[in-house]
């Protein structure tokens, strides 16, 4: 059965509201998900897919990173994660015949929703300078092109190589050692957009810039604290999660500026009870104000040090450093200060901290909503300051758990996607390969922006992804990216950075984790890591979309060879022929991969070591897990602006756009709304249905401005507003970024909002 795309581009600033949902997932999911998966993918193709996803001896899906339980349910996917699934396994076509019909010029001028609705990307297409389509190319001649321009640089520098989480750990390997050996370290990823103020932050106080936390730590917590993050949408499996924990005695206290129907009531469509009643998940609600978490664990750490008995005194006494230092800070923590910052009540933070009291095992879940701020960094080691005062790191069911978005975003940093590497790192490439890699640091992806904008960076490579789409302050991304030579994107589907190239472009189609990957020495699989640390294999059930793609590992070893030519002293056709052989050398090259293919081989893979969960070790430059004391920083908001933040809609997975309702929000057929607390919207007189503009509002006096955005009355916290990206990535400015980490502070924008001359 062939699917056929939308044929027109659906109006998305006309949305039907209604009033938020309380409960996610229930028959609606089901249905939701049979009617999208069987819109593009037919019945016996869904059947046949959804089978597989997270299945021991099946495929990872390519949506989240959360981690599978040891027993799995046969349906072990979630509504987003088969929308995932099917817009890959699609039967529709972008091929050849499309773009010679498509002008890149109508191409920019239609929605990523239209865009990825299109299907699979069949041939490798090119972009010639001057050139008003893209025109089919064959590999060879688009690897000549790429070594073309790669060679014609000054210096490697001038060369960027980004890379997206849904790449394998044996491509992720493979990328980065070609970039190395070509001579530079600019190898930004998404996790500089997402979660890199978490290893930041970790790195500093424990010493592992990962989470301290498996899935059965879950199920043994006392108390799950969940802040800034949306699980009903943005990790669903997460809710069975902690469905379980609280079957197992768990409290949950969720913070967030706005109520989240998964975190309300769950209703597990895999039983009948949660079908009927579901399970009720927050027993505390903190509606807290955008960018004051720090501000309201400051003051629970004061009150916990206040409370005789309630610090862990051995473990901080044998473990810790900086202690004294934090415990002044936190004791001059003001509750005036506290309460407006975070906008709770007294009555609120007191519930909090009896219930922390009242726990011996506590977890701390997190995501971008705590990530993306100027001061992430220090909000997130005031969280680390929380767990070490009564013992919660080291011990089963306690510790630190930032839950990473993208399928294998963490394995590609352990792989080495880093564009400031640890000089052991490096040490272990030169020793297992024979070169010596580049030692000064590269561009991350703000860095690798500026530096396109600026004229010092012409070749931009992406290995997956939506760059332009995901990175901020959109009209100065699109402006640098049309500044370089040469673009290439490696992707499945068509998107929005297709259509801003360089004076050159190049789509290069590749295999997805649904299909099967045949090499010269047989059909090949591929690992990932998740969220928690655990490596598994995954394997491909479909027949390729098209005879023309390549996977990403044949990819990468094709160009380093056309590339680095004779001079290489890596085994590029090996790797290539077998991925067996690249698995062996990552278990010679990093830490806890020894044995890899043996240890990858058994059903579920296996835990990567994790030195202060394993041993309470902290391998930080004290030796010691690290109290810190930074000041309490907070988003200051002047007299009739609103705090901003960006999200996604529950049809929508980081850039890729599924469908364009809201379900659990009540919003349908529309992504250009902006949700106001009814309190604010009085005061500023904003009608509910009205339709303004987004101007930001930031100290370098540029006028950033979305237009066109229908006014939702909505139980946001006070003083703040929220609306999806991308499309509201245009106020984020590139230098508005969070210390230390460098990324950007998408979760805190100063907007007032105009009357639209449209309204």
């Amino acid at each position: 059965m062939a699917t056929k795309p939308p044929e027109g581009d659906p109006v998305q600033d006309a949305p039907r509201v209604a009033g938020p949902q309380r409960a996610a997932a229930g028959l609606p999911a089901i249905g939701h998900t049979l009617r999208m998966a069987h819109q593009q993918m037919g019945v016996r193709r869904t059947a046949l897919t959804l089978l597989g996803v997270n299945q021991k001896d099946g495929f990872d899906c390519p949506g989240c990173a959360w981690p599978e339980p040891e027993h799995r349910h046969r349906a072990e996917f979630c509504e987003n994660g088969a929308k995932a699934v099917a817009e890959e396994a699609t039967l529709r076509r972008v091929t050849p015949e499309f773009f010679a019909a498509h002008p890149v010029a109508d191409l920019a001028g239609r929605s990523g929703y239209w865009l990825g609705q299109q299907g699979r990307l069949t041939h490798p297409m090119y972009l010639p300078e001057g050139g008003t389509h893209y025109e089919p190319v064959t590999w060879e001649r688009a690897f000549d092109i790429v070594g073309e321009e790669l060679a014609a640089l000054g210096s490697p520098d001038e060369a960027v190589f980004y890379t997206s989480g849904r790449t394998s750990n044996e491509a992720a390997f493979l990328y980065q050692l070609f970039a190395r050996e070509f001579g530079t370290n600019n190898l930004p990823d998404c996790s500089n957009m997402c979660h890199e103020s978490s290893g930041s932050a970790l790195s500093e106080t424990l010493g592992v810039g990962k989470g301290s936390v498996l899935l059965e730590d879950l199920y043994q917590a006392d108390l799950i604290i969940v802040a800034g993050q949306n699980p009903g949408t943005n990790h669903p499996r997460m809710l069975t999660a902690l469905e379980k924990a609280k079957a197992n005695g768990a409290r949950i206290v969720s913070v967030n500026p706005l109520p989240e129907a998964g975190l309300e009531r769950f209703k597990n469509p895999q039983t009948a009870r949660g079908l009927a009643t579901g399970t009720a998940l927050t027993d505390l609600f903190l509606q807290i104000r955008i960018g004051g978490d720090q501000a309201l664990f400051r003051l629970l750490n004061k009150l916990i040090l206040d409370t005789p008995g309630a610090v862990d005194e051995t473990f901080v006494r044998e473990h810790t450093h900086g202690y004294a230092e934090f415990a002044a800070a936190a004791r001059a923590a003001d509750w005036d200060d506290t309460l407006t910052a975070t906008g709770l009540t007294r009555g609120d933070i007191e519930e909090c901290l009896r219930m922390v009291l009242a726990s011996e095992r506590v977890i701390v879940c997190w995501a971008m909503g705590l990530t993306q701020h100027k001061h992430s960094v220090p909000m997130i080691r005031e969280i680390v300051n929380f767990l070490l005062l009564r013992g919660n790191i080291g011990r089963p069911g306690a510790g630190v758990c930032p839950v990473r978005g993208h399928s294998n975003v963490q394995g590609d940093r352990t792989m080495g996607i880093f564009e400031r590497p640890a000089p052991a790192f490096l040490d272990a490439l030169e020793e297992e390969f024979g070169f010596a890699p580049p030692r000064e640091h590269g561009y991350d992806v703000v860095r690798a922006i500026r530096a396109l904008r600026d004229g010092h960076a012409k070749v931009f490579f992406a290995m997956g992804g939506n760059f332009v789409s995901a990175s901020p302050d959109t009209e100065v991304t699109e402006a640098a990216m049309r500044r370089a030579r040469l673009t290439v994107h490696v992707s499945t589907k068509l998107n929005r950075s297709h259509t801003v190239t360089g004076a050159r472009a190049l789509i290069l189609p590749t295999l997805g984790r649904t299909e099967r990957d045949v090499q010269a020495a047989g059909e090949q699989f591929v690992t990932v890591e998740d969220s928690m640390g655990m490596v598994h294999a995954s394997r491909g059930r479909l027949e390729p979309a098209s005879a023309h793609l390549l996977s990403e590992p044949a990819i990468v070893c094709r160009l380093a060879r056309r590339v680095l030519g004779e001079r290489s002293t890596v085994p590029w056709g090996e790797f290539e022929r077998d991925y067996a052989v690249v698995r062996d050398r990552i278990a010679r090259v990093i830490p806890g991969f020894e044995d890899f293919n043996a240890r990858v081989a058994r059903p579920g893979g296996f835990a990567l070591p994790h030195a202060p969960r394993d041993e309470r070790r902290f391998p930080t430059a004290t030796g010691k897990a690290n109290f810190t004391a930074a000041p309490v920083e907070y988003p200051e908001l002047p007299e009739g602006r609103l705090l901003l933040q960006t999200l996604r809609s529950h049809d929508q997975y980081n850039t890729t756009i599924y469908g364009l309702d809201d379900r659990y929000r009540g919003i349908r057929n529309g992504r250009r709304v902006v949700l106001v607390n009814p309190g604010d919207a009085r005061e500023l007189r904003l009608a509910d249905g009205a339709y303004v503009d987004l101007v930001g509002e930031w100290k370098d006096g540029v006028e950033r401005r979305a237009p066109g955005f229908r006014v939702v009355h909505y139980p946001t916290a006070r003083g703040c507003a929220a609306a999806y990206y991308p499309e509201t990535n245009v106020l984020v400015p590139l230098d508005a970024t969070a210390d230390t980490s460098n990324t950007p502070a998408s979760k805190s924008v100063v907007v007032r909002l105009e009357q639209s001359a449209t309204d």
